[in-house]
């Protein structure tokens, strides 16, 4: 009997110490993702029904196990779409999201996905199959992180990520103290895609730890993914943390380079740069103690100084941690570079980096330059680099650097790379780039190129005023408007959204409003064989003939102008030919062979980002056979702080005449090049370095009645760093 009376109730504790059966729950709305949120178990699965959620702040909190993870996901993948001020937070163990997109919006915060709730970080998570596209802040300068990783052994792969166009890093390892910081993160066959260039610090691709926490270990992989386009700034991944492998990644027209910044330990192996002959792409750049940097392939790549193909810093003697701590016991082995612009060693001396790499090896590397030019470069003293067993194709030209000497043919493998006939150095024979169909999600195309070229669209021809605004209003991505010899007479500015080409047989566009081209976001501008005219403008300061838009632009403009005449802007204070707004970069202003005459402003305002955030207006000026006359400002372009984080802005006049006008003023520009111009009874040119290595060469040219080139160091202490050859000078 007490057999028969115990039973059942043997048989009730045993069911109850079964674990509850896994549930797999289609949810339609927020209100149904939060009630099936609420009672998660291990093994459940949130499903989230086909079609666009709109402002969903997701919080996933969740224990699951290792054999019956608690997972989100789609009902199709890629079907899903979060919109508007969606984001994604996780936290728990054993979670698993995939198959989600964003898309159409912005961050509800300072973060896309994070994978933390309130203080529970997250451990043993995956996030597959994660598409986020173009989901940036509207303001370029906010900074936020599409994916902030917080916690440990959590892998991200197989996702895409493209189009980040506002400050803060696309994914970061986030390293604080009262979190794991051995984190032990995994990221693999992942698309990134274009990365626009900031215009300021901030716009790395991936950042590992930050300088605070940099001495301890993150044991973090960056594996077998695609960098295709990154161009955000120098730092395209920013390891600031021990112990950390880059190995078999693809790097193709990235400018920028995986950086070592902070923490010792690193290995950075077996990975493909492909820069295409592009400027500032990269490869490697080594800081702290023993780094490895072996098996490399890098070809075609165009970046000098801090972009170099290799670049091994110079350091800060007793340096603070966010400092530059000096290289020691580096490796830097089995390397192929081939047509590489520069290799630079002992990079960025200057007095306070005063302390040259120690204790480091240069060993086996093939260095091939198919012009005949050596790539080195030297700023501080080699005497600690070793150098062994290095195959050069041709003489280094530097003291210190050896190298065997030798005639070098190359042959391209079946693996697409190139490789020497009988030399046994550089990078292995079985390197196999990954493809870029390896890495992000089937279901989503990755870009097929840059934006639409100029001319490449139908052409449209207008007679009229009225004509030529319906032909803008209504122009596609790379449409022609063909103008007549006429005038035209514009009473609204012409809103430019697309990139579009006027293109006139001599014919005169003049208007009655504040600017005649507003440029809004996605728009581009050539201008071929026009005259413009200020006339009708009115009688007010701040006149522009083309102006960037009066809110945020994500996406960098260009202006293209050739054969084209300015005149008749003196009619009112401040009249510009082109004038920039905050928040807004030009990636290529291009003036060609054009005549502008009596202008109160400047041929290019480029002094609207004034803060000491680094943010500047035009990454890339060029001037080209100018005729100015009776201008009040060639050009003001600017940019402040004193981070190094950027390749511009670029300056280049050439050819150009300038007479009874102001002055060209640039400040902060990093690379300047004023050669075989022209001056006359005018303000000349003056330079103010304030940030990084600036390059700087005026040369070839003669000012008449005009004052001598200023070269102004606001930090640097050393010797002079402008280039100032055969200008003559006189009265």
């Amino acid at each position: 009997m007490l057999k028969t009376a115990f039973a059942p109730m043997a048989l009730l504790a045993f069911v109850a110490a079964l674990p509850a059966a896994a549930r797999d729950v289609l949810v339609r709305d927020q209100a149904g993702f939060a009630a099936a949120a609420a009672s998660l178990e291990p093994g459940d699965t949130i499903v989230l029904a086909d079609g666009e959620w709109r402002d969903f702040a997701i919080k996933l909190v969740g224990e699951g196990t290792a054999t019956s993870p608690i997972t989100l996901t789609a009902q199709h993948p890629g079907k899903v779409i979060l919109t508007g001020r969606s984001s994604l937070a996780v936290g728990g163990t054993h979670l698993v999201v995939s198959n989600l997109v964003f898309r159409n919006g912005f961050a509800s915060g300072d973060e896309v996905i994070a994978t933390r709730v309130g203080k529970r970080w997250s451990e043993n998570l995956r996030l597959t199959g994660i598409m986020i596209d173009s989901f940036s802040n509207p303001d370029r300068r906010f900074e936020d992180h599409w994916v902030a990783l917080y916690g440990r052994n959590i892998r991200v792969d197989h996702s895409h990520f493209e189009g980040k166009a506002n400050a803060g890093a696309m994914l970061v390892v986030v390293r604080e103290g009262k979190m794991p910081l051995d984190n032990r993160v995994t990221l693999d066959h992942n698309y990134f895609g274009h990365r626009p260039v900031l215009g300021s610090n901030g716009g790395e691709t991936i950042r590992i730890g930050t300088s605070t926490e940099s001495m301890s270990d993150s044991h973090s992989i960056v594996e077998d993914n695609v960098f295709e386009r990154c161009d955000g700034e120098v730092e395209i991944v920013s390891v600031k943390s021990g112990g950390n492998v880059i190995r078999r990644n693809l790097f193709l027209a990235s400018q920028g380079s995986v950086v070592l910044r902070h923490g010792n330990g690193n290995l950075v192996e077996r990975n493909v740069f492909l820069g295409q002959g592009l400027p500032h792409t990269g490869g490697v750049r080594v800081i702290n103690e023993r780094q490895i940097v072996r098996d490399n392939y890098m070809e075609g790549l165009g970046g000098v100084d801090f972009t170099s193909a290799i670049t091994v810093m110079n350091g800060v003697p007793n340096s603070p941690i966010n400092r530059y701590l000096p290289v020691r016991g580096a490796v830097i082995e089995r390397n192929t570079i081939i047509d590489a612009a520069r290799i630079t060693l002992g990079a960025g001396a200057s007095d306070e980096r005063s302390q040259a790499p120690q204790s480091t090896r240069f060993a086996d590397n093939l260095i091939v330059n198919r012009d005949g030019k050596s790539p080195f470069r030297a700023e501080a003293s080699l005497a600690g680099i070793a150098f062994v067993g290095n195959v050069a194709s041709a003489d280094p030209k530097v003291e210190g650097v050896v190298v065997e000497r030798r005639e070098v043919k190359l042959e391209r493998a079946a693996n697409g790379l190139l490789y020497p006939v009988g030399a046994t150095a550089g990078a292995p024979r079985d390197l196999q780039p990954i493809a870029r169909e390896a890495t992000g999600v089937a279901w989503y195309p990755k870009p097929a190129g840059t934006r639409v070229a100029f001319g490449s669209g139908a052409t449209v021809e207008v007679a009229t005023g009225p004509a030529l605004a319906a032909a803008v209003a209504n122009a596609r991505d790379g449409d022609v408007i063909q103008l007549r010899p006429a005038q035209y007479l514009l009473a609204e500015p012409l809103v430019v959204r697309r990139t579009l080409t006027l293109r006139g047989h001599s014919a005169t566009l003049r208007f009655s409003a504040p600017t005649l081209f507003q440029l809004e976001d996605g728009a581009s501008l050539q201008l071929r064989d026009l005259k413009l005219s200020g006339s009708a403008a009115p009688r007010q300061p701040g006149n522009a003939v083309i102006r960037a838009s009066a809110k945020p632009m994500l996406v960098n403009y260009t202006v293209d102008i050739e054969d084209c005449a300015f005149a008749e802007m003196a009619g009112a204070p401040g009249f510009d030919v082109i004038a920039t707004v905050p928040a807004t970069l030009a990636e290529t202003i291009r003036i060609v062979d054009t005549r502008i005459a009596d202008v109160s402003g400047a041929v290019l305002a480029g002094h609207s980002e004034k803060g000491k955030e680094g943010f500047y207006n035009a990454e890339r000026v060029v001037f080209d056979g100018l005729d100015m006359a009776r201008v009040a400002t060639i050009a003001d372009l600017f940019r402040g702080g004193t981070d190094e984080s950027t390749y511009g802005p670029q300056f280049t006049m050439t050819d150009s005449s300038i007479a009874d006008s102001g002055a060209v003023l640039l400040s902060g520009v990093q690379e300047t090049t004023i050669t075989g111009n022209r001056f006359v009874r005018s303000g000349g040119i003056r330079v103010t370095h304030s940030v990084g290595s600036p390059h700087t060469e005026i040369a070839h040219n003669s000012f008449t009645a005009t004052p001598a080139p200023v070269i102004e160091e606001l930090h640097y202490t050393g010797p002079a760093r402008a280039l100032l050859a055969d200008n003559r000078v006189s009265q």
